[in-house]
């Protein structure tokens, strides 16, 4: 089953009747979905949301190891964009599909990894820099491309929600994944209970409920915002309004909008983490961009990453030269 529905950011992207059309193909998770949103509200680009099934019949999976181009459904039909931006794994037989059909009406960029066979098939690939292939066609940053613009958090420094008038500074913003390896956080929380004026915290979808209810009830001892799962996500207030940020070290993304915001970033790390993480914040450590999370705060500056502008303007380059000889640019 697919769906679409427009993207409309916040706060909203000049567009005109010459802004690139986008499709953003991706089966809908958050992690996957964001960094496409962010590159296309970057790019001011009417965009259309797609949603892929992330489950396929097995002859359609063989069908995709051998690098065949997958039958595409109705909705994704002519007229084709100027550009798709698609993420994860299940995207990539209908991001193939359609740079298959579309040719040079259309600019395919893939975001991470799409794996043997297929990485040869699209124009441009975004790659961390922990992780993935090198090449021409690959641009590589430290962070990842997220929402969390820099417009977006002046609106909300400048106008901060009603709710964080009653905690006082330092505010600290503590954003919790999911996965094993995180029952040390609570305790941890617990500890900076004497240097903190107060807390905002935000689950994602991965965690897990008990370990939220632990660290709900810790942070309710200072003045504290908990976002419950109830309307709009304060998640981008939370980030322009905290004085500190603690955030799990089990996310890409998370590290990588926290470090959008300038302020210190405290990484609470798993107790195992894969490889590719690993090397990520072994990286970000050796910069002086994160610290690890003990159980207090810690006051240091750095200049705010905005990977998103990067990826952004590479592809607005790539795509203009795309435009004008069939090629992308590299």
């Amino acid at each position: 089953m697919t769906a679409w529905r427009p993207i409309l950011s916040d706060p909203p992207a000049p567009t005109t009747a010459t802004s690139p059309t986008a499709w953003i193909l991706t089966d809908g998770k958050a992690g996957d979905v964001g960094p496409c949103i962010g590159l296309a509200e970057a790019l001011g680009a009417r965009t259309l949301c797609h949603v892929v099934p992330r489950e396929r019949s097995r002859l359609a999976k063989l069908a995709d190891l051998a690098g065949w181009p997958a039958a595409l459904p109705d909705d994704l039909a002519p007229p084709w964009p100027d550009l798709v931006l698609a993420c994860g794994a299940p995207a990539v037989p209908f991001a193939r599909a359609i740079k298959r059909r579309a040719g040079r009406r259309s600019f395919v960029v893939f975001l991470r990894d799409p794996r043997p066979p297929h990485r040869g098939a699209f124009d441009m690939l975004w790659m961390p820099a922990h992780d993935g292939p090198r090449g021409p066609d690959v641009v590589v940053t430290e962070t990842s491309p997220h929402r969390i613009a820099p417009a977006l958090l002046a609106r909300h420094r400048a106008r901060p929600p009603a709710w964080a008038e009653a905690l006082p500074g330092p505010r600290v913003a503590v954003i919790v994944g999911g996965g094993p390896g995180l029952d040390a956080l609570p305790d941890r929380l617990e500890r900076l209970l004497p240097e903190a004026g107060s807390f905002m915290m935000t689950p994602s979808r991965r965690t897990d409920p008990a370990l939220a209810a632990r660290i709900a009830a810790i942070v309710a001892r200072r003045p504290a915002f908990v976002w419950t799962g109830e309307g709009d996500n304060p998640y981008p207030a939370m980030l322009a309004l905290a004085d500190a940020i603690v955030v799990t070290g089990d996310s890409h993304n998370m590290v990588s909008e926290a470090l959008a915001t300038g302020r210190p970033v405290l990484v609470h790390e798993p107790a195992t983490l894969r490889d590719k993480f690993r090397r990520f914040l072994d990286g970000l450590y050796a910069q002086g961009l994160i610290r690890p999370f003990e159980g207090r705060l810690e006051s240091y500056t750095y200049e705010a990453l905005d990977s998103t502008k990067v990826v952004a303007d590479e592809i607005a380059r790539r795509l203009e030269a795309f435009r004008t000889t069939g090629r992308g640019g590299a």
